[in-house]
């Protein structure tokens, strides 16, 4: 199994309108070979830094299943607009992966 996340710093007052650029985005990552689950998760607000921190996370049956998805045209028609709402990043989005060691 592997886990792919993508953490983003939101500008703060910008949550709301992040969230819903998720929740009516056009998904078809139920389709794709390996794709386990997805969720979006909001992290607690510290208004001193300026940043609320969303995580986008998904599991895959596979590294390679992952690897494959960011290759194909289902991939850039999911992210053709992630351009279109620059004023609400706190720069770009970190991608971090992992593989299970261990679980349940």
């Amino acid at each position: 199994m592997y886990f792919a996340m993508n953490r983003f710093r939101i500008a703060t007052g910008h949550e709301t309108a992040f969230e819903d650029v998720w929740k009516n985005r056009e998904s078809s990552l139920s389709e794709v070979p390996g794709f386990k689950e997805f969720r979006l998760l909001r992290g607690e607000t510290v208004a001193e830094e300026g940043y609320t921190l969303f995580v986008s996370s998904s599991i895959w049956e596979s590294r390679d299943a992952f690897s494959a998805w960011t290759k194909s045209e289902n991939f850039r028609a999911a992210h053709k607009s992630a351009a279109d709402n620059r004023q609400m990043y706190l720069g770009p989005p970190k991608f971090e992966g992992f593989s299970v060691v261990e679980g349940a």
